[in-house]
């Protein structure tokens, strides 16, 4: 139980690091902000 409660725990955090917490390093924003901001546009044929 132990091992699954901290896996548990740490995708938790890391939802929370990644999505929701602000980055000062980032300008404010979250790494998923800035991740999927600057991904290529698909261009539709």
């Amino acid at each position: 139980a132990c091992v699954s409660e901290a896996r548990s725990s740490i995708g938790r955090y890391l939802g929370f690091y990644n999505a929701r917490r602000p980055h000062s390093s980032l300008g404010g924003r979250t790494p998923d902000q800035t991740y999927f901001d600057n991904l290529p546009q698909a261009v539709a044929a």
